[in-house]
């Protein structure tokens, strides 16, 4: 795909602070990405993970994948911000009433 500079690329910056973690992601999480943002909410070990994908433009099947082994991993300490986008795409594929994911 040629986006020509006008997306973003892919970002996933980790936090700790205590035993909570926050990954911030931008850009499209796509199969070429999927796994760093895997990498980057599972790198640290933390007992509560924010997920802030406020910013992310591109979410598909490849990002639900990682998503979703997120969640088992963090089962009932995951919060998940999503974008406009990611949101679609959740609702669209059933994943919309997830506890873990953050109303607007």
């Amino acid at each position: 795909m040629d986006h020509q500079g006008d997306v973003p690329p892919f970002s996933a910056v980790a936090e700790v602070d205590g035993d909570q973690l926050s990954v911030r992601v931008s850009g499209e999480v796509d199969m070429a990405t999927a796994d760093g943002l895997f990498a980057a909410a599972t790198r640290e070990q933390a007992a509560f993970l924010t997920l802030d994908l406020r910013q992310v433009s591109f979410f598909d099947s490849a990002a639900i994948h990682a998503l979703v082994r997120i969640a088992e991993r963090y089962p009932g300490r995951l919060s998940v911000l999503p974008s406009r986008q990611v949101r679609r795409v959740l609702e669209i594929s059933g994943l919309g009433d997830q506890p873990w994911l953050s109303t607007p």
